[in-house]
């Protein structure tokens, strides 16, 4: 009898781990989701994770997130440890640095079934792309462009700039007619030193570094000519002087915060589309920002703005589930009630499907639609040529950050500094190819 019980025991065990697991009984699928963002992104981004949850009873998505600072060194230590998410967003630049083979994350290419990659376009997915291997798809894609207040210009009698020359003019009627604290442009001082790389750009048609080999592009008398054109923003006044913008706070004090933004003593800036809505967000009641024409020297066959993909999603070449990081990935990217939840808060999206909700559900501001159509209309043109990633690796962005604050300070001549932006720079991008 005993026999008898244990041998119906044993099979009755045998049936049960046989048997497949039934939902919502059986522990949860988890998968980890890394991003960085603010209380806006992050906010959305838990409730886009919900809805998927709801879904998919099975998964839970763990979020992981944080703030812009620190993000890049805490990613790197998981990289190199073999501890990173299953999913993360990551910058495009970084591509070099943890992918140059384009091993570093998992082939999207073998997840096609979960992808609906045909919502991407062409472009969008061979810039994603290393060796044959897609290493993540675009959130959306961003560019430098000129915001103006036109109620500051009003002010002043002059139009919005639209050349060249018209900017550098306007630092002269801007101070006599608002007083000594107004200028017509502001700008961290990376975004001074790409306003003046654009204009180079135009005049000679050759970016600072090469677009893939480690090394600068620019002759000689091009960086001569980027350091007088940075030089020129602040001797003209068409641009708030470096120790000034020190004083009231820190160089890098982000222009939204800044009182003399705030009122309109400052015209303008030079920056991401993507940050449109933050630096509307703190203007008074009697300030109008608009989207300015891309400043452009005559005969230039590029426009010299700075433009690549916002953010990339990229999966883990480690996850246990690549499916099942693919089919939330593609949730993220191409699900119409996905695009709805999170807004504008990674930019205007790459996926056509995502886009489409976005404007049948009326959620484009007018603004900020502007301003996709003026880089959509440039990219269209082949008049934005992709910057090289060495360009935005963190080493080298400090190396620029150097160099453009001592030259900010007058603390450097402009051949001296020249001069090292072409050896000081090869030497550096060597060591990072």
């Amino acid at each position: 009898m005993h026999a008898a019980l244990n041998r119906r025991r044993v099979l009755q065990a045998g049936a049960a781990l046989a048997a497949p697991a039934i939902v919502g009984a059986a522990e949860p699928v988890t998968l980890r989701f890394l991003w960085w963002g603010g209380g806006d992104r992050h906010k959305r981004t838990l409730a886009a994770i919900a809805a998927f949850e709801a879904r998919h009873p099975g998964v839970r998505i763990k979020a992981e997130y944080m703030g812009s600072v620190g993000y890049l060194e805490k990613l790197t230590m998981q990289m190199v440890g073999g501890t990173e998410p299953d999913l993360m967003q990551i910058n495009w630049a970084w591509l070099n640095m943890f992918s140059r083979t384009g091993t570093g994350f998992l082939d999207l290419n073998t997840q096609s079934t979960e992808l609906a990659l045909d919502q991407f376009a062409d472009e969008d997915r061979r810039i994603c792309t290393i060796a044959g291997k897609l290493n993540g798809l675009p959130m959306s894609y961003t560019a430098r462009l000129f915001l103006w207040n036109t109620a500051s210009f009003a002010r002043a009698g002059i139009p919005v700039p639209s050349t060249w020359d018209e900017l550098f003019a306007a630092g002269e009627v801007f101070r006599r007619t608002l007083g000594e604290r107004a200028y017509p442009i502001d700008g961290e001082i990376y975004d001074m030193l790409l306003l003046a790389q654009a204009y180079v750009f135009q005049l000679h048609g050759t970016p600072y570094v090469h677009p893939t080999e480690p090394r600068v592009a620019m002759s000689p008398a091009a960086v001569l000519d980027w350091v007088k054109t940075y030089k020129r923003l602040f001797a003209s006044r068409a641009a708030t002087p470096v120790p000034y913008r020190a004083s009231l706070g820190g160089a890098e004090k982000p222009l939204e915060q800044q009182p003399d933004w705030v009122v309109g003593r400052w015209g303008g800036t030079y920056t991401w589309d993507t940050v449109v809505r933050s630096r509307l967000s703190t203007l008074d009641a009697q300030q109008t920002l608009d989207v300015g024409p891309f400043l452009t020297l005559p005969g230039a066959k590029n426009s010299g703005m700075f433009g690549r993909p916002t953010a990339l999603f990229a999966i883990s070449k480690r996850t246990k589930h690549p499916a099942l990081a693919a089919k939330f990935l593609n949730f993220l990217l191409t699900d119409a009630e996905a695009a709805r939840i999170l807004g504008l808060t990674r930019g205007v999206p790459s996926s056509r499907i995502a886009y489409r909700a976005l404007e049948e559900a009326k959620l484009l501001p007018a603004l900020e639609l502007k301003a996709y159509r003026q880089i959509a209309e440039q990219r269209a043109a082949g008049r934005i040529d992709l910057p090289a990633m060495r360009f935005e690796d963190a080493r080298f962005r400090r190396f620029l950050l150097e160099i453009f604050e001592l030259l900010g300070y007058d603390r450097i001549g402009e051949a001296d500094a020249a001069r090292r932006l072409v050896d000081d720079g090869n030497a550096l991008l060597a060591r990072i190819k």
